[in-house]
């Protein structure tokens, strides 16, 4: 479940920044109960990077798989076999 807390809760950082580390995923802030921004931990926003280029590179190769552009995995292991003379 998502974490929420009001803009005012800001104001001791302390606690924000171990709320941040001790949750490990975004913390929505509102404002007048609306959505205002997204805090979250560096680890967590190093994760979430890195998940997001995962993914974007699976999409790459879902794409090139559906245009045909691969190679048969026999093909690839003769060829690196024979490139390091195994």
């Amino acid at each position: 479940m998502p974490k929420i807390i009001p803009i005012r809760d800001l104001k001791d950082t302390s606690d924000v920044l171990n709320l941040c580390e001790e949750v490990a995923e975004p913390i929505f802030v509102t404002k007048n109960g609306y959505g205002a921004m997204v805090i979250m931990s560096m680890e967590t926003y190093e994760r979430t990077q890195w998940i997001n280029d995962v993914r974007a590179k699976v999409e790459v190769a879902e794409e090139a798989i559906r245009k045909g552009q691969y190679e048969k995995a026999d093909v690839v292991i003769a060829r690196l076999k024979e490139k390091h003379g195994l």
